[in-house]
C-alpha cells in the first residue's frame, strides 16, 4: 500500500509559487538545444560536467508549472494555451434554490442505532419472562435491538396454594436481573414494564414486586386484564389485513387467556384496539389447566375434560356473540398469539428448530389445525419432549394449551387461523411510539429507513 502522507508531500512540492514569467520561459526549442551544447573549447571532463549540469537545470525546468498572468499558458512555440486544471478557478456564484435542491437530493445518513431513541417493553408472565428493546423504523413500524426470554414458571403451585412460591419467584428474580443488566446498559427513552395474571391474582403478588424493585432494580406495573387484551390487540395489528372484516384474537397465557372480538368491517383507524367489541380474560391458562388436569399423562378423556372445562366459561361470556354477523364471511378468521399456536405451528412446518421467521404471520386451515392437535394428543409425555418445537419446557403444558385452543375454536368456527409470534411485548412498544410522537416527526438522518 502506498504511503498517503509520501504522496501529499510529493503533490504539495508541484504547487506554483506565482503567476509571473520565470526568465527564459520563452524560448525556443532550438535556442535550448544550443545552450545545452558544450563549447569546443573545455576540456572533456568539464564538458561531461556541463553536460550534466545542463540536463539537470533542463529537468528542473521542464518539471515547472508555469502561468500567465491572464489565465493561459504558454507553449514550447510561444503561442498561450489553455491554463492547466490545477490552477485555481474564479468561484462561480450559486442559487440558494440550487444548494436546496441538492441538499434534498442527497441520500439520507442512516442514524447509528446507538444513537437513536430505545423503547423497552417487560412482560412477566405466568410462565415467561420477556424483554424487547426496540427503535422506531417506518411509521407503524420499529426494529429490535436486543431481546431476552426465559421460561421461569412464575405461577408454579399458585392454584393450589394461592401464593407465588419461593423457589418460583428466586427464578424470575434471577431472570429480571439479566433485563435490568440490559436496560441499564443502554439509554432508554421510554420504557414500561408489566406483570400479569400470576402477581395479579397471588397473595403476595405486592411482596414479590417490591422485591423485585430491591433485587433487580426494576419498578413493574401490575396491570388488569382489559389492558392486557388491549396491548395483544395492540402488538398483532399488522397481521390483520386490510380486506378484514373481523378477527377473534385470542393469547393464550400461563395463568389466563385473553380473548378479543375485533369489528372492522365497516371502517378501520390506525389503532386496531379502537375496533373491540367484546373482549374477556378467562383466569385459565397453560399452567393453571395443566396442574388441576395433570399435564404429563394426557388421555383422550382427560383432554376433553379440559376442553369442557374452558368450554364452560367461554359459554358465561355476555358478548361472545358481537360477531356473528361477520362470522359466515371469508373475511372473518382467527388470530392467535400464543406459545400454543406457535408451537403447533412448528409442528405442521415439521420444523428441526423453532424459526420465527416462517411461523409468525403463518395462516392454518381448519383441517390442518385439527391434524396437529390429534397428532400431539398422540404422543406421550417423552415424544412431546424430543419434538424439538416442544422441548421439555413445554412437553407438561402443551395438551393444556390445545384444549383451550379447541374450547376457542368450537366457540368462534373458522375456516382459517393466524400465528403470531408476538404480542404484549410489541403492543407496548407500539403504543410507547405512537404516544411519543417518532412518527409523526420527520426523521431527517434516515431513521425511516
Amino acid at each position: 500500500m502506498k504511503d498517503r502522507e509520501a504522496d501529499a508531500g510529493a503533490s504539495d512540492a508541484g504547487v506554483p509559487g506565482g503567476g509571473s514569467l520565470p526568465q527564459g520561459a520563452g524560448r525556443s526549442q532550438q535556442g535550448r538545444k544550443a545552450a545545452a551544447r558544450p563549447s569546443p573549447g573545455h576540456a572533456n571532463g568539464d564538458a561531461a560536467q556541463n553536460k550534466g549540469k545542463t540536463r539537470k537545470r533542463r529537468k528542473r525546468r521542464r518539471g515547472r508549472k508555469v502561468f500567465a498572468r491572464d489565465g493561459s499558458q504558454p507553449a514550447a512555440g510561444g503561442k498561450p494555451t489553455a491554463a492547466p486544471v490545477a490552477q485555481k478557478a474564479t468561484p462561480v456564484p450559486v442559487p440558494p434554490k440550487a444548494v436546496a435542491k441538492a441538499v434534498q437530493n442527497e441520500p439520507p445518513r442512516r442514524t447509528p442505532v446507538a444513537d437513536l431513541p430505545a423503547f423497552a417493553a417487560l412482560d412477566l408472565g405466568t410462565n415467561n419472562c420477556r424483554l424487547l428493546v426496540a427503535v422506531p423504523g417506518r411509521p407503524g413500524q420499529f426494529r429490535v435491538v436486543d431481546a431476552f426470554s426465559r421460561i421461569v414458571r412464575l405461577g408454579e403451585g399458585l392454584t393450589a396454594s394461592g401464593r407465588l412460591g419461593r423457589p418460583a419467584m428466586d427464578r424470575a428474580v434471577e431472570a429480571l436481573k439479566v433485563c435490568g443488566d440490559k436496560l441499564r446498559s443502554r439509554k432508554i427513552k421510554r420504557a414500561r414494564l408489566i406483570a400479569t395474571e400470576a402477581c395479579r391474582s397471588a397473595e403476595n403478588g405486592a411482596e414479590f414486586i417490591d422485591r423485585v424493585e430491591r433485587e433487580a432494580g426494576l419498578k413493574l406495573e401490575i396491570i388488569d386484564r382489559q389492558t392486557e387484551a388491549r396491548l395483544a390487540v395492540s402488538g398483532c395489528g399488522s397481521l390483520i389485513e386490510r380486506d378484514t372484516d373481523g378477527v377473534v384474537l385470542f393469547d393464550i397465557g400461563g395463568g389466563s387467556s385473553e380473548i378479543a372480538l375485533i369489528d372492522v368491517s365497516r371502517h378501520r383507524s390506525p389503532r386496531l384496539a379502537n375496533h373491540i367489541v367484546s373482549w374477556t380474560s378467562l383466569p385459565v391458562g397453560v399452567v393453571s389447566l395443566a396442574e388441576r388436569f395433570g399435564g404429563r399423562t394426557v388421555t383422550r378423556e382427560i383432554f376433553a375434560a379440559m376442553v369442557e372445562d374452558v368450554a364452560a366459561r367461554l359459554r358465561a361470556f355476555d358478548g361472545r356473540d358481537r360477531l356473528s354477523h361477520i362470522m359466515s364471511s371469508p373475511k372473518f378468521h382467527l388470530l392467535g398469539t400464543s406459545g400454543t399456536v406457535t408451537t403447533l405451528a412448528g409442528v405442521h412446518l415439521e420444523l428441526d428448530r423453532y424459526d420465527r421467521r416462517r411461523v409468525d404471520g403463518l395462516w392454518m386451515d381448519g383441517a390442518s389445525v385439527d391434524r396437529m392437535v390429534e397428532k400431539v394428543l398422540g404422543w406421550d409425555f417423552h415424544q412431546r419432549m424430543a419434538n424439538p418445537c416442544i422441548g421439555a419446557d413445554r412437553a407438561d403444558l402443551v395438551l393444556a394449551g390445545c384444549a383451550i385452543l379447541e374450547a376457542i375454536r368450537a366457540a368462534w368456527p373458522a375456516e382459517r387461523l393466524r400465528v403470531a409470534d408476538r404480542g404484549l411485548r410489541e403492543g407496548i412498544l407500539s403504543e410507547l411510539m405512537a404516544d411519543d410522537g417518532v412518527w409523526r416527526r420527520n426523521w431527517r438522518n434516515g431513521q425511516r429507513g
